[in-house]
């Protein structure tokens, strides 16, 4: 019974998590040669979003690497970037129902009982927002890390807004520096 109990408990668990993170990263690097950074002004000013949630995610940035003892620099070992993407889901759910029913008045006239089928379709659609954090090597401008992070948006206030681009870039910045 306690381990149907615990499977019970970690599907309930994991079905909850609401952002699904992953990365890729250069195997050659050392991560601990780019102990400072700098966020990468180019590639951040063409991010198709609101400034207001570029200064958000920027400061959740700096707080997740400065929290992981990097510090920022004039002169980084590392360049910090970001990127964003939309993606609209769309569900088909398709479910197929006969009966038996009666008793009816049928088309010609008279009682009668009868049997019929139905064919529901619901479709439901739905928005993930994609983050994806770049750090890029200073010297050479090569993509040593990448994080994503996929889950919902909501456009609540400002104050929602700010803790869900927090908990975004929380997730996706636990997984750096890659544990090899």
């Amino acid at each position: 019974m306690k381990p149907l109990l615990f499977i019970v408990s970690l599907l309930t668990l994991t079905s909850c998590v609401s952002i699904r993170v992953s990365s890729d990263y250069d195997t050659a690097v050392n991560f601990a040669d780019y102990p400072t950074f700098a966020f990468f002004k180019p590639g951040i000013d063409e991010v198709q979003v609101s400034d207001l949630d570029k200064r958000r995610i920027l400061s959740a940035l700096e707080s997740a690497l400065t929290l992981k003892g990097f510090t920022a620099s004039e002169t980084p070992d590392m360049l910090v970037s970001f990127h964003t993407k939309a993606e609209k889901n769309v569900n088909v759910n398709e479910s197929f129902m006969v009966g038996w029913g009666g008793p009816f008045y049928g088309p010609y006239g008279g009682w009668g009982w009868g049997w019929g089928f139905n064919r529901p379709y619901n479709v439901n659609t739905s928005t993930s927002g994609i983050l994806y954090i770049d750090l890029i090597d200073a010297t050479n401008k090569r993509l040593i890390w990448q994080g994503k992070g996929t889950g919902n948006l909501s456009n609540g206030t400002p104050e929602e807004r700010t803790a869900k681009i927090n908990e975004f870039v929380t997730e996706i910045m636990a997984a750096y520096p890659p544990k090899k």
